[in-house]
């Protein structure tokens, strides 16, 4: 039976983080929404359930409600211990959404305080002195700056966290964290943490080691993947998925994402895959015309050539941002997910038993779209992203799939074209 039970804000996120507990012995499995964790059929076998909602840009009172619902969802079937995972970007508004998710949860649980921990080292992301790094860059000096959905221009987390949420935000320095997990257990414990969301310094894996067992009798943790590194589960060397599809089976790429790192995906495959670029105007002027052209492109590169997945794409250059949207006109990154998702159902129809998205939005959409409820964690491709197997139905026909849903901000350069050796 599951006792750690996550929320995660974006559907790669949770799959984020299922690869880490899969790799720290916990037989973990992705539930798509809160209604999906009642009728997991395998709950008795799992120590963890993450479920995956597409919260992190939502209205702020619809992101907490449905988180809250996860939450009830996850209690109900045993978990004792919550972890609520965000971007190890932190990528959010000034209004939320991560403050006033934690917020509800606390309050939902009982609890006063929670630490807010980023950090994801192998990844590229610390915090030091409060700061957010993304790599070598501070937070609102790196790619995230210019993000089109949250842009972020500040990497003081307690000056970006303040706003959204009635707790006091307060710091604990990389000192008392490097002092070891009894010291930083004491610190938690002073009367200006009572009631507070602490963010904590973390720049490498022995801080994240520390940190979750300073804070392993907390009901709640909030953070991103890099968290679970400190965790231990009941099962080492939990088995993964083994991959629903076998050599010969087609795959496709999505690729909905604007980030400086896909982008520079997206630039490495144009040299060694079958590609299309999203027309904005032709979808708007004839969607259903448009996404069967996408498609039958695709379908005439598997026909000749089934080992090269070909790609759909919506940025490879700043250039390809539209930055004019006709006035009244569906806005570009609604249409890009609502182009890439309806691409996803006509190819699976179509006999793709591999698919590659990029962009959380994205594979919220082509997720929610291709109806799938739970995901299997397979073989790891990149730190924070691996391939899930997973049933979908997204015309009354039950298919089984092998879906890799990577962050826009994740992955090697040559993803798009190397993801695929580890299906066998």
């Amino acid at each position: 039976m599951p006792t750690l039970g996550a929320i995660a804000d974006d559907f790669t996120g949770a799959t984020d983080l299922a690869t880490m507990l899969v790799a720290r012995g916990f037989r973990t499995v992705v539930a798509v929404g809160a209604d999906a964790v009642a009728a997991l059929a395998d709950a008795a076998q799992t120590d963890a359930v993450v479920v995956a909602l597409k919260s992190r840009t939502a209205p702020v009172a619809e992101a907490v409600d449905d988180s809250l619902k996860a939450l009830h969802a996850l209690r109900a079937i045993g978990c004792r211990r919550f972890y609520f995972k965000y971007c190890s970007t932190f990528d959010s508004t000034p209004e939320g959404n991560i403050g006033p998710v934690t917020d509800a949860l606390l309050a939902a649980l009982g609890e006063r305080r929670t630490v807010v921990v980023p950090s994801f080292p192998a990844t590229g992301r610390t915090v030091y002195r409060g700061r957010l790094f993304v790599h070598d860059d501070l937070l609102d000096e790196s790619p995230m700056r210019h993000h089109p959905l949250t842009p972020m221009r500040d990497s003081r987390l307690q000056r970006l966290l303040a706003p959204q949420t009635a707790h006091p935000v307060t710091r604990v320095g990389l000192d008392t964290v490097r002092a070891g997990a009894a010291a930083l257990r004491a610190a938690l414990a002073e009367p200006v943490h009572a009631d507070a969301l602490v963010v904590l310094d973390a720049v490498d894996d022995t801080d994240l080691t520390a940190i979750a067992a300073a804070t392993e009798e907390f009901g709640l943790v909030t953070g991103a993947a890099g968290l679970a590194v400190g965790l231990t589960g009941p099962h080492p060397g939990a088995a993964r998925a083994r991959p629903a599809s076998r050599p010969g089976d087609v795959g496709v790429v999505l690729a909905g994402s604007a980030s400086a790192a896909t982008r520079a995906q997206v630039a490495h495959a144009l040299d060694h895959l079958p590609h299309r670029r999203l027309d904005l105007h032709r979808l708007r002027a004839d969607f259903d015309t448009a996404v069967a052209e996408l498609t039958a492109f695709v379908r005439e590169h598997w026909a000749a050539d089934p080992a090269r997945p070909p790609l759909i794409y919506a940025v490879a250059t700043p250039d390809d941002i539209e930055t004019d949207t006709p006035a009244g006109a569906e806005p570009p990154a609604a249409l890009v997910e609502r182009a890439l998702a309806a691409c996803a159902v006509t190819l699976v129809a179509a006999g793709a038993r591999r698919l590659l998205v990029a962009g959380g939005e994205t594979s919220g959409a082509v997720v929610t779209a291709l109806k799938a409820r739970t995901l299997g964690i397979g073989a790891p491709i990149a730190p924070g992203v691996a391939w899930a197997r997973t049933e979908v139905c997204p015309a009354g026909t039950a298919h089984t799939v092998d879906l890799a849903l990577k962050s826009g901000n994740f992955g090697d350069t040559a993803i798009f074209t190397e993801a695929w050796e580890q299906l066998v």
